[in-house]
């Protein structure tokens, strides 16, 4: 049961993500689609995104944390100045005057992932 969870959630990350403007030709979005199943197998990964999340999604794509962390935030500046805001704020459940840091983009879909989950 676990498992169909899971693979579940990886599918509606996917989704997320794709209805957020983010799209699958960049690096970005493949490095939060891997970040996300991180943080849903483990939440405490969230308290350390750059020590610990990067690094391990790093390993996974044979990259380095600070190539992770400029794609994710390449994809993040796609989906706040090209793709859907809109719906990036309402997930977020509060007013965002500015581009979110990568910590809070990952912290806000982590959330909703687990409410929708």
């Amino acid at each position: 049961m676990p498992v169909r969870s899971k693979g579940a959630n990886m599918g509606k990350a996917r989704t997320l993500l794709l209805r957020l403007g983010i799209r699958s030709t960049l690096k970005g979005f493949h490095f939060l689609l891997y970040a996300m199943q991180l943080c849903l197998s483990d939440d405490m990964y969230l308290l350390s995104v750059y020590k610990h999340l990067y690094v391990d999604v790093a390993a996974h794509f044979g990259t380095t944390r600070d190539n992770v962390d400029h794609c994710i935030r390449t994809a993040i500046s796609n989906c706040w100045y090209k793709g859907n805001r809109e719906l990036f704020i309402s997930i977020a459940g509060y007013e965002l005057k500015q581009k979110p840091a990568n910590g809070e983009f990952i912290d806000i879909l982590y959330n909703y992932l687990c409410q929708k989950g």
